[in-house]
């Protein structure tokens, strides 16, 4: 059912394809955006039934071959075609909808895997705070027309429903169709609903919903939106006018601190830096590694030992992207005191995910590096309020944690 201010439902069920229970281990890969070619060669390594065989499937052919080759999207057909003849990926027979819930270190969140609208996509009502890269999507797009399905779920969020939520979390109760221990710690579990009845509620609930929100996945989401226009009026049915997605709620979902490291300080010495800062910071010593514990404080590595900065309040502006720590982060340090003006272009600044721990940055500036940064998560309000306001976030300004898996539901586009 469509609300009536809606000409199509948000979300609606799909016939998903899963791998046999017995082979989910086997099957569940990390996304394939996180592992270069060689990791992911490795990774897959002994293990003929992993999906990185599918979504990287470079690593079955010679080291040297550009992952974007025709022969790659060839290869990745292949071996999924594969996975299906031998059983180990096995399609619904009729539509549904699936409860994902990801556990890992303590926390748990449950989602919904649905097929989203791409007329709401190409409409705002799924929102965006990225940029995207063409060669990203072209890489997508070849994916997904040479699978003929969409492999790679899109993470959304929605604002926090607690008839939704009440919902989702009453399926969990039963045994999981799918339950994985990934060696990343964290646990996969999927439950499949068809109850038409059950179904309609929550496509219902959705659907009264005024947006969601793209969390992690641009790339996939304009992909398939491109996919769907070369399609139309001209693909039998309209299963490519829906991308796959799993969705939570937004108090549910974990973001990480994005950090940054910085290859030198822009012809300043580590006094003179620490003075530059002291006009825009409060500046404090630390005997151990800071992890800020609220919005506008830093922690900032250098060879001479670990400070924690606090900016003052007034210095922050109350737009929804200038106000972000990794604006303020660019605005009063990295732009004006270090010269890098564009953090897409310029290789003296990279960036570690907080995933990796405050470790991974003193490390790197052991390593030579000439500061590191610690910054505050950004919120998921923050993001929603970005894209509300139809804004774009800067570049790597959100880790989410935990990930969800590649392989264990797709989308066919039939």
């Amino acid at each position: 059912m469509a609300n009536a201010d809606h000409e199509i439902p948000l979300i609606r069920p799909f016939a998903g394809l899963l791998p046999a229970a017995e082979h989910a281990a086997s099957v569940a890969a990390p996304p394939y955006d996180v592992l270069d070619s060689a990791e992911a060669r490795t990774r897959a390594a002994g293990n003929p039934l992993s999906f990185l065989h599918v979504s990287k499937a470079e690593i079955d052919l010679p080291p040297d071959t550009d992952a974007h080759a025709p022969v790659v999207y060839a290869k990745a057909r292949d071996n999924f075609d594969a996975l299906i003849r031998r059983g180990v990926l096995r399609r619904d027979p009729g539509a549904g909808y699936h409860v994902y819930r990801l556990t890992h270190d303590g926390h748990s969140q449950t989602g919904l895997v649905a097929s989203a609208s791409i007329r709401a996509y190409d409409t705002q009502r799924i929102r965006r705070h990225e940029l995207t890269r063409p060669d990203k999507e072209d890489d997508r797009v070849h994916h997904m027309d040479a699978l003929n399905a969409q492999t790679g779920p899109v993470l959304m969020a929605y604002a926090s429903q607690p008839d939704v939520d009440t919902m989702l979390r009453a399926i969990t109760s039963g045994p999981a169709r799918i339950d994985v221990l990934a060696d990343t710690g964290v646990r996969h579990e999927i439950w499949t609903v068809s109850d038409p009845a059950w179904c309609g509620k929550v496509s219902a609930a959705f659907d009264a919903m005024p947006a969601l929100y793209i969390a992690d996945g641009h790339h996939r989401s304009a992909a398939a939106s491109r996919v769907a226009a070369a399609r139309r009026g001209k693909a039998p049915g309209d299963a490519h006018e829906y991308f796959l997605v799993v969705a939570f709620a937004h108090d549910q979902m974990r973001i990480l601190g994005y950090n940054r490291v910085v290859s030198d300080l822009n012809g300043l010495d580590e006094a003179g830096f620490i003075e530059r800062l002291r006009e825009k910071f409060q500046v404090e010593p630390s005997n151990t590694p800071v992890a800020p514990t609220a919005r506008g404080e830093f922690g900032l590595c250098l060879r001479g030992g670990w400070l924690r900065l606090r900016v003052d309040p007034q210095r922050v502006p109350v737009d929804p992207v200038a106000s972000l720590d990794v604006s303020v982060l660019s605005d009063l340090v990295l732009a004006p005191i270090l010269g890098i003006q564009d953090l897409r272009r310029d290789h003296r600044i990279d960036f570690i995910g907080g995933i990796r721990g405050l470790g991974a940055l003193q490390q790197r500036v052991q390593e030579g590096a000439a500061a590191a940064f610690s910054l505050f998560p950004t919120r998921m309000e923050d993001l929603m309020r970005v894209a509300d306001a139809g804004q774009i976030m800067p570049p790597k300004s959100t880790w989410f944690e935990p990930k969800l898996a590649d392989g264990l539901v797709c989308h066919v586009l039939d």
